[in-house]
């Protein structure tokens, strides 16, 4: 294994640590909790965090179906027990590792498309999706640090809403 894949792996494993750590501390109904309507609840951002994961690791690098859909992972608002989302997120971690363990150094200069759904591209993009093809195209290297990246800002914004929901200080 790389030495980029395996920091990068430590460093997801990390945050995965802390979002379990957060969640286990809220309720059933807390997790589910949103701040004000326009913010995203605990759970949602756990849900985007296994999507997002699936996508990038075992759907763009593994080669395996295409089953997101992201928009419905922000529209959520309930459906998952705590222990459901924990377990989502640990499911999902298992199948990227497999494949990063299997990467070459010189898999990792290779560049990938990492498509989405045409609706979500268009959301996330502001741009008109027929005109524009709905994939991100980067090395695989750039797409692991990207997605440890996106893990460790969510994580951040999990341990935000755990401590504006308990009023008190969370463990980093």
């Amino acid at each position: 294994m790389s030495q980029i894949v395996q920091i990068a792996i430590e460093q997801m494993n990390t945050q995965l640590e802390r979002i379990e750590s957060n969640v286990n501390r809220l309720s059933e109904e807390e997790v589910w909790s949103r701040l004000a309507p326009d913010m995203n609840s605990v759970a949602n951002l756990c849900i985007h965090l296994a999507g997002s994961e699936y996508q990038y690791f075992v759907s763009g690098l593994g080669n395996r179906p295409f089953i997101r859909e992201r928009s419905q992972e922000f529209d959520r608002v309930g459906g998952y027990s705590k222990s459901e989302l924990l377990e989502q997120l640990h499911a999902v971690r298992r199948e990227p590792i497999q494949v990063l363990n299997e990467l070459t150094d010189e898999d990792l200069q290779r560049e990938v498309k990492i498509y989405f759904n045409p609706e979500d591209w268009k959301r996330m993009m502001g741009i008109d999706a027929e005109y524009s093809e709905p994939c991100v195209i980067r090395s695989v290297q750039s797409h692991l640090v990207y997605i440890a990246e996106h893990t460790g800002y969510h994580a951040g914004q999990i341990v935000l809403i755990n401590k504006l929901l308990l009023k008190r200080s969370a463990e980093y």
